[in-house]
């Protein structure tokens, strides 16, 4: 069988820059790509040479709706490993974004929170 491995997930979002913004600034990524896309938007490739998010703000826009995740094809969340939990924690409380659902098993310490976007992340740490 192929090897094969995830490149990116793409997400729309209120503000491409600003969301490209705290991602490199809480989890060390870099900007990869950004310029014009689908439908006269904007999107930015934020990541490491491996892999990124794809971040793209439509020209217009839709509410966003609510998250639900018995629904076939929802996105339930996006999980990031992290080496220091505790100071990716204390970034993303600075930006006011709220942690929740701490929790400490096997295989490692993880919590969650919500972007401004209605985006749910897991940050983990393993060791």
């Amino acid at each position: 069988m192929a090897q094969s491995q995830l490149e990116h997930v793409n997400f729309t979002v209120a503000d491409a820059d600003s969301t490209a913004r705290w991602l490199c600034d809480v989890f060390g990524w870099t900007i990869r790509w950004q310029g014009p896309a689908l439908n006269g938007g904007h999107t930015i490739h934020v990541g490491t040479e491996d892999a990124y998010l794809a971040i793209y703000t439509p020209k217009d826009m839709r509410a966003r709706g609510v998250v639900e995740k018995y629904r076939v094809g929802s996105l339930n969340h996006v999980g990031v490993v992290v080496d220091d939990l505790d100071a990716v924690e204390a970034q993303i409380k600075e930006l006011g974004y709220e942690p929740y659902n701490h929790a400490d098993y096997e295989p490692g310490r993880r919590f969650y929170f919500d972007d401004e976007n209605g985006i749910e992340f897991e940050v983990v740490s393993y060791g």
